[in-house]
Protein backbone atom coordinates (compact mmCIF):
# COMPACT_ATOMS: atom_id res chain seq x y z
CA UNK A 1 0.00 0.00 0.00
CA UNK A 2 0.83 3.35 -0.32
CA UNK A 3 3.02 5.25 2.91
CA UNK A 4 4.59 8.20 2.93
CA UNK A 5 6.47 9.15 6.11
CA UNK A 6 8.03 12.92 6.92
CA UNK A 7 10.95 13.48 9.15
CA UNK A 8 13.11 15.83 10.19
CA UNK A 9 10.89 18.59 12.20
CA UNK A 10 11.87 20.64 15.21
CA UNK A 11 12.25 23.68 16.89
CA UNK A 12 14.64 25.83 14.99
CA UNK A 13 15.38 29.65 15.89
CA UNK A 14 14.23 32.28 13.23
CA UNK A 15 17.24 32.50 10.60
CA UNK A 16 17.81 28.85 10.91
CA UNK A 17 17.48 25.59 8.44
CA UNK A 18 15.80 22.56 8.47
CA UNK A 19 15.47 19.66 6.23
CA UNK A 20 12.48 17.73 5.69
CA UNK A 21 12.10 14.36 4.31
CA UNK A 22 9.58 12.48 2.87
CA UNK A 23 10.24 8.55 2.60
CA UNK A 24 7.70 7.16 -0.30
CA UNK A 25 6.88 3.53 -0.43
CA UNK A 26 4.23 1.15 -2.07
CA UNK A 27 4.17 2.93 -5.86
CA UNK A 28 6.25 3.77 -8.82
CA UNK A 29 7.50 7.02 -6.97
CA UNK A 30 9.57 8.26 -10.45
CA UNK A 31 5.84 8.60 -12.40
CA UNK A 32 4.46 11.30 -9.84
CA UNK A 33 4.50 14.91 -8.81
CA UNK A 34 5.24 14.97 -4.93
CA UNK A 35 4.56 18.04 -2.76
CA UNK A 36 4.67 19.51 0.24
CA UNK A 37 2.17 21.35 2.30
CA UNK A 38 1.94 22.91 5.64
CA UNK A 39 -1.27 23.56 8.02
CA UNK A 40 -1.49 25.44 11.03
CA UNK A 41 -4.63 25.31 13.15
CA UNK A 42 -7.52 27.05 12.37
CA UNK A 43 -6.17 27.53 8.34
CA UNK A 44 -6.30 25.61 5.32
CA UNK A 45 -3.74 23.44 4.35
CA UNK A 46 -2.05 25.40 1.96
CA UNK A 47 0.37 24.07 -0.63
CA UNK A 48 3.99 25.26 -0.27
CA UNK A 49 6.29 23.50 -2.95
CA UNK A 50 5.70 20.96 -5.50
CA UNK A 51 8.06 18.85 -7.81
CA UNK A 52 7.31 16.64 -10.85
CA UNK A 53 7.90 13.60 -11.49
CA UNK A 54 10.32 15.06 -14.32
CA UNK A 55 12.38 17.09 -11.84
CA UNK A 56 10.29 21.08 -12.71
CA UNK A 57 9.86 22.64 -9.18
CA UNK A 58 7.14 25.13 -8.20
CA UNK A 59 6.49 27.43 -4.76
CA UNK A 60 4.01 29.33 -3.11
CA UNK A 61 5.70 33.26 -3.17
CA UNK A 62 6.08 33.42 0.64
CA UNK A 63 8.66 30.76 0.57
CA UNK A 64 10.63 31.48 -3.23
CA UNK A 65 14.18 31.77 -2.40
CA UNK A 66 14.13 30.64 1.01
CA UNK A 67 12.94 26.60 0.43
CA UNK A 68 14.05 24.00 -2.71
CA UNK A 69 12.20 21.00 -2.95
CA UNK A 70 14.16 18.27 -4.49
CA UNK A 71 13.79 14.28 -4.97
CA UNK A 72 16.07 11.29 -4.84
CA UNK A 73 14.54 8.70 -7.21
CA UNK A 74 17.03 5.84 -5.89
CA UNK A 75 16.09 6.42 -2.66
CA UNK A 76 12.22 6.79 -3.12
CA UNK A 77 12.65 10.54 -0.98
CA UNK A 78 11.35 13.62 -1.30
CA UNK A 79 13.07 16.27 0.50
CA UNK A 80 11.96 20.17 1.48
CA UNK A 81 15.37 22.20 2.31
CA UNK A 82 14.16 24.97 4.52
CA UNK A 83 16.42 28.19 5.25
CA UNK A 84 16.18 31.66 6.51
CA UNK A 85 13.12 30.09 8.48
CA UNK A 86 10.50 32.87 10.14
CA UNK A 87 7.89 32.83 12.66
CA UNK A 88 5.04 32.52 10.29
CA UNK A 89 6.56 29.33 8.79
CA UNK A 90 5.96 27.44 11.81
CA UNK A 91 3.26 24.35 10.68
CA UNK A 92 2.88 20.81 10.16
CA UNK A 93 4.26 20.08 6.90
CA UNK A 94 2.86 17.19 4.96
CA UNK A 95 3.48 15.35 2.01
CA UNK A 96 1.41 14.40 -0.70
CA UNK A 97 1.30 12.28 -3.69
CA UNK A 98 -1.45 12.32 -5.99
CA UNK A 99 -2.31 8.88 -7.32
CA UNK A 100 -5.16 9.41 -10.59
CA UNK A 101 -7.45 10.77 -8.82
CA UNK A 102 -6.55 9.69 -5.07
CA UNK A 103 -4.30 12.26 -3.00
CA UNK A 104 -1.85 10.13 -0.25
CA UNK A 105 -0.52 12.28 2.63
CA UNK A 106 2.21 11.46 5.21
CA UNK A 107 1.07 11.48 9.18
CA UNK A 108 3.51 15.55 9.27
CA UNK A 109 6.19 16.71 11.06
CA UNK A 110 5.90 19.67 12.95
CA UNK A 111 7.78 22.54 12.46
CA UNK A 112 8.31 25.34 14.53
CA UNK A 113 10.44 28.30 14.28
CA UNK A 114 10.48 30.20 17.69
CA UNK A 115 13.21 32.21 19.78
Amino acid sequence: QVQLVESGGGLVQPGGSLRLSCAASGFTFSRYDMSWYRQVPGKQRELVAVITSGGITNYVVSVKGRFTISRDYAENTVYLHMSSLKPEDTAVYYCQAQLGLVNYWGPGTQVTVSS
